[in-house]
């Protein structure tokens, strides 16, 4: 079986068809279907390590979410499934986010390291 990394870069895509992040439902799918994947979040992504995010009362000119996004809370159900979940350091402190703004099982990884997983899986997928 392959090991896959779904590297995690738009942060927010779908959000409002889905209410949640689209690749990270699909790693969530995947994994219970079995694959050995993990997640890496860079760029503006990291914001999902954020914990206790609160989009409740999202609107979009006079529509209103029901039922905003958490995806603090399917981060962090990734992780209780054994998903490794990664953030590139450089990218959370840029915006602000530091230790115990963060989810914990998060592992964080400098840019620089960014190469060598990549190579340590058999297929990476860019979203």
């Amino acid at each position: 079986m392959p090991k896959i990394l779904n590297v995690v870069e738009t942060a927010y895509r779908a959000t409002i068809e889905e209410q949640d992040d689209t690749v990270l439902w699909l790693s969530h799918m995947l994994k219970n279907s079995g694959a050995d994947i993990a997640v890496l979040l860079r760029a503006n992504a990291v914001n999902y390590a954020a914990k206790g995010q609160d989009a409740s009362g999202l609107a979009f000119g006079a529509a209103r979410m029901a039922r905003g996004p958490e995806i603090d809370k399917d981060v962090a159900n990734l992780l209780a499934k054994g998903v490794p979940v990664y953030l590139v350091e450089e990218d959370a402190v840029e915006r602000g986010l530091v230790d115990g703004q963060l989810l914990d099982g998060v592992k964080k990884i400098k840019k620089q390291s960014v190469p060598e997983l990549l190579d340590q899986h058999d297929q990476v997928w860019h979203w």
